[in-house]
């Protein structure tokens, strides 16, 4: 089964993909580090890439269709990312859709310390980041990232362990009826 993993910065996507890949024994594809790699081949941090995003949608298309071709390719996967679950979707490509949320002073806690960066820049890194993508994936898209209602479960990270996160979806997607691909 495919699993989605979406949700904003520091909500444990990256993490939860990981473990739940392990879980399960199957690939684990973040596209946070493909976005990451596309900034470095073009020479810029993550917030000049994220601004050339913005104003040409080529970088994000490029992206979503990525993660399409691997989802298509693979029936037994976790991918992790903020438009994935839309992109599936759209595409008619069956998956279970997680989204994980926590506060942003949770977040940012969680940033600062995997980051080691200042707290009052990282929040405002990362608010500036969260409103840059949702400008871009409404105007280039149509898709308002805050809308949880294409979820199929939806998680509140603050209080849990990865480990606990994990578990709460692998017990939700056994009890799934998720569709399969035809043939």
């Amino acid at each position: 089964m495919r699993i989605t993993i979406s949700g904003p910065i520091g909500s444990g996507k990256t993490t939860t993909c990981t473990l739940l890949s392990q879980r399960l024994g199957v690939e684990c594809v973040v596209s946070g580090r493909m976005f990451r790699q596309m900034a470095v081949e073009h020479g810029l941090s993550l917030s000049d890439f994220g601004r050339l995003a913005e104003s040409d949608p080529k970088y994000d298309k490029m992206l979503d269709q990525r993660m399409v071709d691997i989802a298509r390719h693979s029936k037994d996967i976790v991918l992790e990312g903020r438009l994935v679950a839309h992109m599936l979707t759209e595409n008619s490509i069956p998956a279970y859709r997680v989204y994980l949320d926590a506060s942003p002073d949770i977040r940012v806690g969680r940033v600062v310390e995997r980051e080691g960066e200042d707290r009052e820049k990282a929040k405002a890194d990362m608010l500036e980041r969260e409103d840059c993508e949702a400008v871009r994936y409404k105007r280039f898209y149509g898709i308002d990232i805050r809308d949880k209602s294409i979820y199929d479960l939806v998680i509140d990270t603050g209080a849990l362990t990865p480990d606990e996160v994990v578990e709460r979806i692998i017990e939700a997607v056994s009890k799934a009826d998720v569709p399969t691909d035809e043939g």
